[in-house]
């Protein structure tokens, strides 16, 4: 196993997500304990001691099962993460009782790393809300030995980080990000992790292989791969990028079944990190599966002073390609944020902002799209 010093101690360069462990019958709240269990003593066994769980994962469950499965090893034999569940803004008054409920769910005195979870446009106010006390309590409890390391996890965008930081970046000591060569260029991971390094901020990683859909590409792409590394499995490449880029200290990988585990840690076994050939390579694989679906948005701006709605249509259109490609959580989370009267379903199908659209785009289709295409309320 590959350890990766942070602030004098030696964290496994996989970490175990908790968030997809196995369960029976497909209810996500209804972990196989026995499985879960079994990968976990595989995990330990083979040197990863990097575990992360959070509140919500498997309908609350996850923090249990983990807790359980950990409790037979010497607490400094792993490092334990959990997450304040501010994804959930009913919860912005609670972070005392919840913290509280996660020790005892864990069964732990306190925990490794703990990390405001999931920063992004819904819930930025109210983390920044001193009324809410979350970020007070939090430290409070860091210097009080209960959080050893205190950071942030973000699924929001460039600018919603940059708020955060502005306010907390001195105080973080890591951040959690979804990195992978599909977002390098279409999520803007590259200047996110240029905006923590600019805070001397590491980079924990999430979604490796974009909820496993770099697990396996098109047999043309994979025939490309091959040609350069002919030993590498695919699923490989999405954790030899990772390796490429020197902020990384941790890569999360939410796995399943032993098949997972096996071949992830057989991958972390060394480091491997991809040439320019390669690199170059990859992300041209990449570029590709984006451009199949995104619209090519280069947010000129010249569509919004046509708008009488008043709508960002270069952000609405980067929510509407992400959505697109994978559908999620993202854009409905970043979209609740917005005013009604600045949502897609806004759009009046004038076709003004079309009639100065550099790249063409049929704005008024998307728009329409969009709305088609997210979850009903």
């Amino acid at each position: 196993m590959i350890y990766k010093d942070f602030k004098g101690e030696k964290l496994s360069a996989l970490g175990m997500g908790a968030m997809r462990l196995p369960v029976r019958d497909g209810n996500d709240g209804d972990v196989d304990r026995a499985a879960a269990e079994k990968m976990i003593d595989y995990a330990m066994a083979h040197g990863v001691n990097y575990y992360d769980t959070a509140w919500g994962y498997h309908s609350g469950n996850s923090e249990r099962v983990l807790g359980a499965a950990l409790s037979k090893y010497p607490r400094d034999s792993f490092y334990l993460a959990d997450k304040f569940p501010g994804y959930d803004l009913s919860n912005m008054d609670k972070v005392e009782s919840i913290f509280e409920d996660q020790l005892k769910k864990c069964g732990v005195e306190y925990f490794d790393f703990y990390l405001f979870h999931n920063v992004c446009e819904m819930n930025i106010d109210g983390y920044l809300n001193p009324a809410y006390g979350i970020f007070d309590y939090l430290k409070k409890q860091r210097d009080a030995g209960r959080i050893r390391h205190l950071g942030f996890s973000a699924h929001g965008s460039y600018g919603v980080m940059q708020r955060f930081l502005e306010a907390y970046g001195k105080d973080m000591e890591f951040c959690q990000i979804q990195l992978n060569y599909l977002d390098w260029s279409f999520q803007d991971a590259k200047a996110k992790v240029e905006l923590l390094d600019s805070y001397h901020i590491p980079v924990w990683v999430m979604e490796p292989l974009r909820g496993g859909k770099l697990a396996s590409l098109a047999a043309a792409d994979e025939e490309k791969l091959r040609a350069l590394r002919p030993e590498e499995p695919i699923p490989a490449w999405a954790f030899r990028f990772i390796q490429s880029i020197p902020q990384v200290v941790v890569t999360l990988s939410g796995m399943s079944n032993m098949e997972q585990i096996t071949d992830n840690i057989r991958t972390f076994q060394e480091e491997k990190p991809l040439n320019k050939r390669e690199m170059d390579t990859l992300l041209s694989i990449a570029g590709e599966m984006v451009g199949k679906i995104a619209l090519p948005c280069t947010a000129c701006r010249y569509c919004v002073s046509h708008c009488p709605k008043g709508l960002d249509i270069p952000g609405l259109l980067a929510l509407y390609n992400e959505h697109s490609f994978d559908g999620g959580f993202i854009a409905p989370m970043a979209l609740s944020a917005i005013p009604a009267d600045k949502q897609p379903g806004a759009c009046i199908g004038c076709r003004s902002c079309e009639a100065v659209c550099p790249q063409q785009i049929k704005i008024s289709e998307a728009m329409a799209d969009f709305v088609r295409k997210l979850p009903a309320e």
